[in-house]
């Protein structure tokens, strides 16, 4: 860590180092690494002068997301490439072994800091949500981050939310949960492209700068320029999200006229490696060859200035080099989600120039393992806040027979929680016809197998908190034939063409989705079935869904434009009274068997 004080105030930072064993699995992604001796000595006197390379330490990780304790189900667990092209899943995650694994890491590195990649709080499980992420920024603050971007769900709660985990202050609503005010983060959120509508200024520092002895690195960090489109009108409201390079581009010119040639980029948008597994080599066979999405425009358009990027906000591992504009690899990573891995590069910082040698930067991602000694601090700050919410948390809320997943183009859990907002939906207004939830509004499965002492097949309050996080409100609006229609069709066109969003579905709405053609085309309009019968266009439809569905989120403009709107409760509660409705110790719900729609591929 750094000796000299960075600008943000370090009044919590910890300087304890846990030495531990650590199997640090790993995929290397270097460029090149050959360059002279980095130091040397006077004869007379044998004092070590630097030499002109000096190696920093750059460890990163993204959209943690709350999750402090291990993450269960999947989500907990990372796929592994073995040597002889199999695949094996390792269980991955937990902040208690984050910590160790990155103190580990640090060990023998003088010259060594901490970044992020957004995301570390918002759709967090009950342990940080309860609490608005206060907890998390503990964690945090342990950890000895350095700096992080700025993600979409850190504007869930809204700007003035942000705001405070930065300076501190007990919550305005739920005052303090402790006898100590919480005294927020202390490293620095970045938001370069997120601007106030009225001042036109960043609402948070744009960029900020590391410095060791005669060693600094500027981090520049930015959000997707799409966060309004994947947050709720009220998250964002008096803001202003501006293009991701040429915002970077701007504050890169701004450090390198202050003399800050090395630029590291913490960006908030991702891509999509072909293969799954963390050590999958997306430079096969070429440079970048194996990614896709939005991250590549990006990297191959943020100024050469830029010696690399650190990124979220798909969940997916990679390490690649991408070239820039000037024809030059450059290293972009992302270490998934949930604290289930960390990258570990390596800059070689150049003092002649005051640059990074992009020659030499190496660069992979190492699981968060847990056959490693859990950081005591962790386990007591994870005490602390377990203590204040398990009276909320342990309760039953219901019972099921086996695992009920989250993933798929139509989940099992995306199923069920479509029945419990149509079950709900009815309760408010028995004309309720149908009922769709955002894919990306699910956050974890319920998982048979217990996470405390509640037993197997028991859901308890927190698990469904950890599902359903947002505290969206379940609401009813009038939809025509013509626009459910449409609204089905906007899964796969515009703003979700690239990227096809699948709403999750209640009993009774069934439909084709031929993956084979392109476009709108790929939802068949005259499979569409409403209890059997063709949806009529003229025909008006009750319908329920969240509030940010409800508001034309997640590319969904037509659901925006339904009429005589009714709003419930949260979308939490409404799971609750539909499993303990439905479910019993005697007689759990089955996972539901995924079957409303139909896929040709």
């Amino acid at each position: 860590m750094p000796a000299t004080t960075p600008p943000h105030d370090r009044r919590r930072r910890r300087t304890t180092r846990l030495l531990a064993a650590t199997a640090g699995l790993a995929t290397v992604g270097a460029l090149v690494a050959a360059l002279p001796s980095t130091a040397s000595a006077d004869e007379q006197t044998g004092k070590h002068w630097p030499g002109r390379y000096q190696d920093v330490q750059l460890l990163s990780f993204n959209d943690l997301h709350g999750n402090l304790e291990p993450p269960s189900g999947s989500s907990g667990r990372v796929t592994e490439l073995q040597p002889d092209g199999t695949t094996k899943t390792v269980d991955a995650g937990g902040v208690e072994y984050l910590a160790t694994h990155l103190r580990e890491a640090r060990e023998g590195h003088e010259y060594s800091v901490t970044a992020a990649g957004g995301d570390m709080v918002g759709a967090s499980p009950l342990l940080s949500g309860l609490f608005h992420d206060e907890p998390t920024i503990e964690a945090l603050n342990e950890l000895d981050l350095d700096v992080t971007s700025v993600g979409n769900h850190e504007f869930d709660e809204g700007a003035k939310e942000l705001a405070r985990l930065q300076q501190g202050g007990c919550h305005p609503t739920d005052g303090c949960y402790t006898d100590e005010e919480f005294e927020g983060a202390d490293f620095p959120y970045l938001a370069a492209n997120v601007l106030d509508e009225k001042s036109g200024k960043p609402i948070l520092k744009p960029y900020w700068v590391w410095k060791k002895k005669d060693v600094k690195i500027g981090f520049i960090g930015v959000t997707l320029e799409g966060t309004p489109d994947v947050v709720s009108a009220e998250g964002v409201k008096g803001l202003t999200f501006k293009d991701e390079v040429e915002t970077i581009n701007k504050y890169a010119k701004v450090l390198q006229r202050q003399g800050v040639k090395s630029i590291v980029a913490l960006v908030h948008e991702g891509g999509f490696p072909a293969g799954t597994a963390y050590n999958y080599d997306c430079d096969a066979p070429g440079a970048g060859d194996g990614i896709s999405g939005p991250i590549v425009d990006i990297a191959k358009n943020v100024t050469p200035q830029v010696d690399a990027l650190v990124t979220g906000h798909t969940h997916a591992p990679y390490v690649c080099t991408i070239d820039d504009p000037a024809g030059n690899p450059r290293m972009v990573t992302s270490a998934a989600s949930f604290g289930r891995l960390y990258t570990d590069t390596t800059l070689t910082y150049d003092r002649w120039t005051g640059d990074i040698a992009r020659t030499a930067v190496g660069s992979a991602n190492h699981v968060v393992t847990r056959d490693v000694p859990k950081a005591p601090d962790m386990t007591a700050l994870i005490g602390k806040w377990n203590t204040l919410a398990a009276p909320i948390g342990n309760r039953a809320i219901g019972y099921i027979s086996g695992d009920i997943g989250n993933t798929g183009t139509e989940s099992p859990l995306g199923d069920l929680i479509a029945d419990a907002q149509l079950a709900y939906g009815k309760e408010l207004d028995p004309e309720t016809d149908l009922a769709l939830m955002n894919p990306g509004g699910i956050r974890a499965p319920l998982t048979y197998a217990a996470k405390g002492a509640e037993g197997d097949g028991v859901v308890t309050y927190a698990e469904g908190f950890t599902v359903q996080p947002f505290a969206n409100t379940v609401n009813l609006q009038d939809i025509t034939g013509t626009q459910l229609v449409q609204i089905l069709k906007e899964q796969v066109s515009g703003a979700n063409a690239a990227a096809p969003k699948i709403l999750q579905i209640s009993s009774g709405l069934t439909y084709t989705l031929d993956l084979t053609k392109t476009g709108a085309d790929r939802v068949v309009t005259d499979s569409i079935r409403l209890n059997g019968a063709p949806v009529d266009p003229s025909a008006v439809y009750r319908v329920a869904s969240n509030s940010f569905l409800a508001g034309g989120g997640d590319g969904f403009p037509t659901l925006g434009q339904g009429t005589n709107d009714l709003v419930g409760a949260d979308d939490l509660t409404a799971l609750e009274k539909y499993l303990t409705a439905n479910s019993s110790a005697t007689s759990p719900i089955a996972p539901p068997k995924a079957d409303r729609i139909t896929i040709v591929k």
